[in-house]
């Protein structure tokens, strides 16, 4: 995730349904793990519609300010999309098969607003990922 607002749904603004948005959700659907945008564009053109990568990335951008998707860097920098919940969640992500497993994590919680309050920051987000070898990996 890029930066994760802890206000929850409420606090996300709408993306305008647009044809291009409905194609790269679709796409988005199909897949259980994070996908590159290049790798989404390919399967909206395989399915037959043309929406620019240019576009996928501006639609991806968008949808992930909104929490509807979820972005991260994979280990080369490159960053990756997937749906996500709607609640405020980390990531487990397998380095060798890219499997991820959504987790939450109350103790991070408390360790960020507690270091987030001792600096005197307020409206805090954070961002955590982690990386390792999934079971069927190993």
């Amino acid at each position: 995730m890029t930066s994760t607002d802890q206000s929850g749904p409420a606090g996300r603004s709408a993306v305008r349904p647009t044809r291009q948005r409905r194609a790269v959700a679709a796409a988005l659907a199909g897949f259980d793990d994070f996908r590159s945008a290049q790798e989404i564009h390919d399967l909206i053109t395989e399915q037959g519609d043309s929406v620019g990568l240019a576009t996928v990335y501006r639609t991806l951008a968008a949808l992930a300010d909104a929490g509807e998707v979820d972005m991260l860097r994979n280990e080369d920098g490159e960053a990756i999309w997937r749906s996500c919940s709607d609640a405020h969640h980390h990531h487990l992500v397998c380095r060798a098969c890219g499997a991820t497993v959504e987790v939450e994590g109350p103790a991070v919680e408390r360790w960020t607003n507690a270091i987030a309050t001792e600096h005197g920051f307020a409206d805090i987000s954070h961002t955590l990922e982690i990386f390792g070898t999934c079971p069927a990996c190993r």
